[in-house]
């Protein structure tokens, strides 16, 4: 007797889904590493005015560190959505159901526009 045909999933389309998902994984540490650079940045200026002590470095708005800490959280939350994303559409393949969703790469695209915009502003009273 014959058994009824099961759903085999396509190896490629479930690879090709994990190596999207790395893809993000290492956008988000990126992010987070630049995150950890502005914020350790901010530090270095800092003790390298205190200790020159009496030359003047110009004194920043001080937002390097509160911009820091929003790209290291920004990281931390595009990796972990990456990852919903990427079982959502692991469930799809599965289900040979997929319909694909940008909603991801617009938030990421949106989110560091703006931030991009931000560090403009921030920049642009040091342009002599």
């Amino acid at each position: 007797m014959k058994e009824p045909a099961k759903k085999t999933t396509n190896i490629s389309d479930q690879l090709a889904a994990e190596r999207t998902f790395l893809a993000w994984v290492r956008t988000g540490i990126a992010l987070m590493g630049f995150g950890f650079v502005i914020v350790k940045f901010a530090l270095f200026v800092q003790q390298v005015s205190h200790a020159l002590g009496n030359i003047q470095v110009r004194p920043g708005k001080g937002y390097s560190a509160i911009v820091g800490v929003i790209m290291v959280a920004l990281g931390a939350v595009m990796t972990t959505l990456a990852y919903f994303r990427f079982r959502n559409i692991s469930r799809q393949i599965e289900a040979e159901s997929f319909y694909p969703s940008r909603w991801l790469s617009a938030l990421l695209t949106l989110s560091i526009v703006i931030g991009a915009l931000l560090l403009v502003f921030y920049l642009l009273p040091s342009i002599r």
